[in-house]
């Protein structure tokens, strides 16, 4: 997997990032998934707990509305860190992750 950086990120705090990578690709990672896919401890726990008790208690988020990106800001010149409106905070997302979760989009 790849370490090298993306060519531009834009981050819609409503709706999603959009990474553009250095082979001109560009994806966009909406704001839910990139918080289900956060890969602190305790969310890569819960996707674990998740998959093997699919009827597991989510815990509740600190958010009052929809789930948001807050702030986006460099980690190194290797990753970045996503603040959400649930108060989540604690996922480095580094390029080669990023590029391991890309999400699946339906055919056109």
């Amino acid at each position: 997997m790849d370490d090298t950086p993306p060519r531009h990120l834009h981050l819609d705090r409503d709706r999603g990032l959009e990474v553009e990578w250095p082979d001109g690709r560009r994806i966009h990672y909406p704001i839910a998934w990139l918080r289900r896919m956060s890969p602190s401890a305790d969310s890569r726990e819960l996707r674990k707990e998740l998959e093997s008790n699919p009827l597991a208690v989510l815990p509740a988020g600190t958010s009052s509305g929809p789930l948001r990106a807050e702030a986006i800001e460099p980690v190194g010149n290797y990753a970045i860190r996503l603040r959400f409106s649930d108060g989540h905070a604690s996922g480095i997302y580094s390029w080669r992750y990023l590029r391991e979760i890309e999400p699946q989009e339906p055919a056109s």
